[in-house]
């Protein structure tokens, strides 16, 4: 337990030393496909939140899942990735094959859908190659492109809000 505890303040400092040397990127294009990033620990409505990308026009079948701390067996018509603490070194670096192939694919947009800063969904998004990152206003501002703030509960009003300003900087 503890050691888990070290190792993750380990990785953020890591990260955030990381993150000094970040450049900005830019997305001309509209937005086909998505990358989500979802912590199950404090969201379980994950299945609802997809349905509101659906709703908003995006196809099903080019929204792609990476799930941390999964215990529901909710049957998924996407792609799914379980991320899990063990997949991370001391070094922040993932080490499973799969989590890294969903790290290297190339999203119009990565939607980091949680709050709360943990060690390895902090590494996901910095490392990701997404062109554009959306997440919560609560994470460092430099992982994100653009930040919503709103509550995690609040699935509806962050795909509200996310699409309304997608809309606005011409990404749909």
């Amino acid at each position: 337990m503890f050691l888990n505890y070290l190792k993750g303040f380990s990785v953020k400092k890591i990260v955030k030393n990381s993150l000094l040397n970040v450049k900005s990127s830019s997305f001309s294009g509209s937005v086909k496909t998505i990358g989500l990033v979802v912590d199950e620990s404090h969201f379980a409505n994950t299945q609802l939140l997809i349905e509101e990308f659906v709703a908003n026009g995006i196809a099903k079948e080019n929204i792609e899942l990476l799930v941390y701390k999964s215990k529901s067996n909710v049957n998924f018509t996407t792609t799914v990735t379980k991320l899990e603490f063990n997949h991370l070194n001391w070094n922040a670096q993932i080490k499973n094959e799969a989590v890294n192939d969903f790290i290297v694919k190339d999203f119009d947009l990565l939607v980091s859908y949680y709050d709360f800063q943990k060690a390895i969904l902090l590494v996901v998004t910095h490392e990701s190659k997404a062109k554009f990152k959306v997440g919560f206003s609560t994470i460092d501002k430099r992982l994100n492109n653009l930040m919503i703030i709103t509550n995690l509960e609040n699935y509806k009003v962050f795909v509200q809000e996310l699409f309304r300003y997608l809309k606005i900087l011409n990404k749909i």
